[in-house]
């Protein structure tokens, strides 16, 4: 993982609002990296911090928005990870209200967990993670070797 992070940002409709208000609180620490979002969520924090660094007079970051997550963003995002393109996944889900692509999301935290990606699924875990030491040095993370899971030659 490099100085430079790429960023996934991921919420769900009843979220959106609670990720803006987070990236707008968290601009400064979110600049200088590359983010990636999905869909609705890409335009959204795209727009925010835009017009934060525009106030400022700063560059904004580079935002690369992927599909909508029922649309196959959040398997776009799992894809990313498994080829070490995010190195970070903020996820606001919603836990009350029920998704049409809740496997996605599902398939999409396991990634998270294989590839050992820090993932912060609410504001507080967002916020230590910005604020670590390790946010903006570099760092690589422990791998697991699971291939010792791989099923063994299972004739069917």
């Amino acid at each position: 993982m490099k100085k430079k992070k790429n960023i996934a940002i991921v919420a769900h409709d009843n979220r959106k609002k609670d990720i803006i208000e987070w990236a707008e609180y968290n601009w400064k620490e979110l600049v200088p990296h590359d983010l990636i979002c999905t869909g609705t969520t890409g335009k959204l924090i795209e727009e925010a911090l835009t017009l934060k660094c525009m106030e400022e007079n700063v560059v904004p970051p580079t935002v690369t928005r992927l599909k909508s997550g029922p649309l196959g963003g959040d398997q776009q995002l799992g894809a990313l990870i498994t080829e070490g393109a995010v190195d970070i996944l903020i996820f606001f889900w919603d836990p009350m209200q029920p998704q049409p692509h809740d496997v996605d999301v599902k398939a999409l935290l396991r990634i998270t967990v294989l590839y050992n990606i820090p993932t912060a699924s609410n504001r507080s875990t967002a916020d230590f993670i910005v604020s670590s030491s390790l946010f903006h040095e570099s760092y690589q993370p422990i791998l697991k070797d699971y291939s010792g899971y791989i099923s063994r030659d299972v004739d069917m």
